[in-house]
């Protein structure tokens, strides 16, 4: 390693790297040169030295064999995740080399998009593809750091939920007729849409009244696309006793492998559809308008809070994955449960100070101690 004057008065430094291949830059002051060295003699020290020309490929370059290699997404998300390359990444990023990005840059650019008035949860999901695929870029070796670690997004505000009652539910249904069964089925056992709709007869236990969940179906762009439910993992969901001879009746003389509802086609029913359909038209008219069908599966989570299910009961037929999670999305319905266990210390602490009472006004009985004998303590 070396800092030499060159004769055209610039300022070389070489270092070799631990392959031994030799590196070098030109400055024109010493002290920059000097520098420059020295950071690369502590990089290769520390082991955190990244070869330049890895770090020179473009992000355009590097986001297109990152996105090539997410196999592990489900069809939405990939192409959610492509959409916002090509619409919020690549338009800024494409040109710049992975070694040019800073964590100052990022976040310019978050701050530009929030104020552009794109959503908080649409900026905060671009900027989680842009971190993945430069996390991805710091495991090869390319980048040191991942640079948009750490930068501030904007908070997303959560929306009121809405919680059907029983009364509801079944004018809801009524109102959807003779398509009162999806609503029934929403509301009571809290299957996802894609869910629903990818339910087969075979998945229909009406003796054990349990629904297998193992399937889901989303719509990519406009086709059906089946897979694995949201967390990848099957459950088996409860069927209350007044659902089983309706979905009897729905699955009668149909094959195992069958969609147990459909569209009037026969096809993959599709929330769209359904929604422009039959479901907005009713809501409207039982003055819920606005009410979507995900609200139906809040409405699931509500009514077997209310009857005493627990939040590992609410997460297993939900399908979350975790009961945090479960307690994340519905803290405020279980805060009857927080209420009853102050009640319930209360009379604990009440039965205790009674004990504590009673206890203290016991003492010897000196008129039981037989003459000529002696309590010992």
């Amino acid at each position: 390693m070396s800092v030499v004057k060159r004769p055209n008065g610039k300022w070389r430094a070489r270092y070799r790297d631990a392959a031994g291949k030799e590196h070098a830059r030109h400055f024109d002051r010493k002290v920059d040169a000097d520098r420059w060295h020295a950071s690369m003699k502590t990089a290769l020290a520390r082991g955190e030295w990244v070869d330049p020309a890895l770090s020179r490929v473009t992000v355009g370059d590097w986001a297109a064999r990152w996105f090539a290699n997410q196999v592990q997404l489900k069809p939405s998300t990939r192409q959610r995740y492509g959409s916002l390359l090509r619409r919020q990444v690549l338009p800024v990023w494409e040109r710049v080399p992975l070694s040019a990005v800073t964590h100052a840059d990022v976040g310019e650019w978050v701050r530009r998009m929030t104020q552009a008035g794109l959503a908080p949860s649409t900026v905060r999901q671009a900027h989680r593809v842009f971190s993945l695929l430069l996390a991805l870029a710091v495991r090869d070796g390319r980048l040191t750091r991942n640079v948009a670690a750490g930068v501030r997004l904007p908070r997303v505000g959560r929306a009121d939920k809405v919680f059907l009652t029983h009364g509801q539910v079944g004018e809801l249904a009524s109102a959807a007729e003779p398509h009162g069964l999806i609503i029934r089925v929403l509301a009571y056992t809290g299957l996802r849409w894609g869910e629903l709709a990818a339910l087969r007869v075979r998945r229909v236990d009406l003796v054990k009244r349990r629904l297998l969940v193992a399937e889901s179906v989303t719509e990519v762009n406009g086709r059906a696309v089946f897979g694995t439910p949201k967390t990848h993992q099957r459950r088996s969901v409860p069927l209350p006793r007044f659902l089983v001879e309706p979905i009897a009746a729905q699955i009668a003389g149909r094959s195992g492998d069958e969609l147990v509802f459909t569209s009037p086609a026969g096809g993959v029913l599709r929330n769209n559809n359904f929604r422009r359909r039959v479901f907005d038209r009713a809501a409207e008219s039982i003055g819920l308008t606005g009410l979507t069908p995900h609200e139906l599966r809040h409405t699931a989570a509500s009514l077997a809070v209310a009857e005493g299910a627990n939040v590992k009961a609410v997460q297993r037929m939900l399908g979350h994955a975790s009961a945090a999670m479960t307690l994340d999305v519905y803290a405020d319905l279980f805060e009857d449960d927080l209420d009853q266990v102050a009640d319930r210390l209360d009379r604990a602490a009440g039965r205790a100070a009674a004990d504590s009472v009673r206890t203290a006004g016991v003492g010897p009985d000196l008129d039981a101690v037989g003459p000529g004998r002696r309590q010992h303590r």
